[in-house]
């Protein structure tokens, strides 16, 4: 096992850069989410890590070496793909100890260390099958076998569940974190699915367009998020976000105007009257009652557990999320109540967090 350090990581394709001088630290046994949105650079980050993509300028480290220029052969690293990448004509066992072969390890021991990886993974009824007999799950579960067996510094993973069913990918992330808390093995995960990161992650690293823009625990970057971007992109349904202006400072509150409603929210120092902000709240902590923002009803989805509506207010939607059943009809209007101690504030202009 080992730790991982980036430092001023920069990737340019001609004169077109998609990774802006990125820093992040890894630490020995962490399990850690690379996140964000498509073509936010989180793929190539985790290939310049593995050797696979030309590092423009800056470092990767891997423990206390620089492997910059080393293949991806010498980083010892193994690393999960989406596509599985299994030999079609060879058996289970066979694909999972291919690399072993390719060290030319004693067979006997080949062996040994494939069955212990199966093991874990409860692939042992399956060694004599090939890839073609087994099913999604099953063949990323070799996939990680494959990389179980060679023992590395660290794990990568690049979206490996994209393939999967819903409640497949459920029981795989399940997995993969149990797989993780067993052998604590410095792993780093690339998805685009923000439930993963925050079911799975030790630290999360939240990327966009090739900048960090938050490194945090799951809820660090729930309960505190540093700008309005990660507010909306942690969290399902996302954080509603309204803009608003501070009209009133008295007595430690400030009164903040929503197109014609007032709050009154406990005040900060970098609040002023006439500052314009977004004011964030999550869905969880909106409630139907007989004050606050006076919404139209648009569209009802309940999922069983929960109920979630999608309202208009004013020019603005807004998503609130009711463990209660209550009987919400599209074209009905509510009053929604926002938890005055549970809002966010943001810079209008800069999207910055306002304390």
């Amino acid at each position: 096992m080992a730790d991982v350090s980036v430092r001023r990581l920069f990737k340019r394709y001609g004169e077109t850069a998609v990774i802006h001088g990125i820093d992040v630290d890894i630490a020995d046994g962490e399990f850690v989410v690379l996140v964000g949105p498509s073509g936010c650079g989180k793929s190539t980050l985790l290939r310049m890590i593995a050797g696979l993509e030309e590092i423009t300028s800056g470092d990767v480290n891997i423990g206390n070496q620089r492997v910059n220029n080393l293949s991806p052969s010498q980083r010892d690293i193994a690393m999960v793909f989406q596509s599985y990448a299994l030999y079609p004509h060879k058996t289970v066992e066979a694909n999972m100890g291919f690399s072993l072969k390719l060290r030319k390890m004693n067979k006997a021991e080949v062996k040994r260390q494939v069955a212990d990886a199966a093991e874990i993974l409860g692939l042992t009824p399956y060694l004599a099958r090939y890839p073609r007999a087994l099913s999604g799950g099953q063949r990323q579960r070799v996939a990680m076998g494959r990389a179980i067996v060679r023992n590395p510094k660290v794990f990568l993973f690049d979206e490996p569940l994209s393939n999967l069913d819903a409640k497949l990918r459920v029981q795989m992330r399940a997995e993969i974190r149990e797989l993780h808390q067993r052998l604590q093995t410095t792993t780093i995960y690339v998805t685009h699915d923000q439930i993963e990161a925050m079911t799975m992650a030790d630290k999360i690293v939240v990327l966009n367009g090739g900048h960090v823009e938050q490194v945090g625990s799951p809820l660090d970057l729930y309960d505190r998020p540093k700008n309005r971007f990660v507010a909306s992109f942690i969290g399902s349904p996302s954080m509603n976000l309204l803009n608003g202006e501070v009209t009133a400072l008295k007595g430690g509150f400030a009164t903040i105007m929503l197109a014609g409603s007032t709050l009154d929210i406990p005040a900060s120092k970098e609040l002023a009257v006439g500052k314009r902000i977004s004011l964030g709240i999550r869905p969880e902590h909106l409630k139907l009652s007989d004050v606050g923002l006076r919404a139209k009803v648009r569209v009802v989805e309940p999922t069983g557990s929960e109920i979630h509506g999608i309202f208009q207010f004013q020019d603005q939607e807004i998503t609130a999320v009711f463990r209660e059943r209550h009987a919400l009809v599209p074209g009905d209007e509510v009053f929604l109540e926002i938890q005055p101690d549970k809002v966010h504030i943001f810079d209008k202009e800069s999207g910055e967090r306002l304390e």
